[in-house]
């Protein structure tokens, strides 16, 4: 029987699977309908390459380009924290087959703004048109790097537990993928390459949140001789849920320090792996768990295969 002092878990699970089933839901139709406010990483525009001969303070950069006319720019730190990237919105009002000479304009015209406005020395590096066909090989490539580590990760889980266990991982990430990216949608917060960086980071933190719930329950299974796969699953997920809540925690704290320190550059960064954080440390409990419990896990599932001959004594 389950301990008093234990939560019950299990026992909210249709619950707990009806808000996901309509979180889920509402994400699809929300990317179908309003899809992602893709950000300059993605789109057509200009990339400038600054190099500082000192540390730059991106905050500092970003007001001398609004001052001067450059609301829109998206500024990034690369390489050094001597070095930036800007990125800034094509000007449709000039032909395609110039754009590549206008941004050479533009770089020179911004970093003569920076010798200006600051007192140290400030070199050009580079400054290209990037055209909307490169982000679609982007967003495509993206994509495709996400749907590999899903696949990658079933056959893992699949090798190191037991198939049911697999299709348990993949749904809890695939869950908490759709959802992240449908709070994206819903909001219109704008997707870049650091969000989609935040993306594959969600993959790699709900992955080891569910594995450690995971180990647990094959454990449990394993060495308890009598309850039947809800109060083990419980019983596992009480285990883990201190180490579950500590390490979310901590980690939230990190996400929201670079949310409120980190500035423009790190915003959709931090915003997507806080989502991703909260979703993976529940979908670790009521996903992957409650899939396990719906293919019917039993002890004879997770036993150790005993080697041929291994139970036969040896005599001389």
């Amino acid at each position: 029987m389950i301990l008093a002092s234990e939560i019950d878990f299990m026992g909210k699970r249709k619950i707990a699977g009806t808000i996901s089933a309509l979180l889920v839901v509402v994400s699809i139709i929300s990317l179908a309908i309003n899809s992602l406010n893709f950000g300059l990483d993605f789109t057509s525009g200009t990339s400038v390459r600054l190099n500082f001969s000192e540390s730059v303070v991106i905050q500092d950069v970003n007001n001398i380009l609004a001052d001067n006319g450059y609301q829109n720019a998206v500024i990034v730190q690369f390489g050094t924290d001597r070095d930036i990237r800007i990125l800034l919105p094509v000007d449709e009002g000039i032909e395609e087959a110039n754009q590549a000479e206008q941004a050479l304009a533009v770089g020179e015209t911004i970093a003569e703004l920076m010798r200006q406005n600051t007192s140290v020395d400030v070199l050009l590096i580079g400054s290209d048109f990037v055209s909307a066909k490169v982000g679609d090989e982007l967003a495509e490539q993206g994509g495709l790097g996400m749907l590999v580590a899903l696949g990658i990760i079933m056959v893992y889980i699949a090798l190191r537990f037991q198939f049911k266990f697999s299709v348990g991982a993949v749904v809890a990430l695939a869950h908490d993928l759709i959802i992240t990216l449908g709070i994206f949608s819903l909001f219109q917060m704008e997707f870049n390459l650091n969000t989609l960086a935040a993306m594959l980071a969600i993959i790699g933190y709900s992955l080891n949140d569910t594995i450690v719930v995971a180990d647990r329950i094959r454990e449990n299974f394993r060495r308890m001789r009598k309850g039947t796969p809800v109060e083990m699953v419980n019983f596992s997920l009480n285990q883990t849920l201190g180490r579950t809540l500590i390490t979310s925690f901590t980690t939230l704290l990190v996400l929201f320090a670079i949310l409120f320190i980190g500035g423009d550059a790190t915003r959709g960064f931090a915003i997507a792996l806080i989502i991703g954080v909260v979703i993976g440390t529940y979908s670790s409990i009521y996903i992957a768990s409650v899939v396990i419990l719906m293919m019917n896990v039993t002890r004879e599932d997770l036993m150790i295969p005993i080697k041929e001959g291994a139970e036969l004594d040896d005599t001389p």
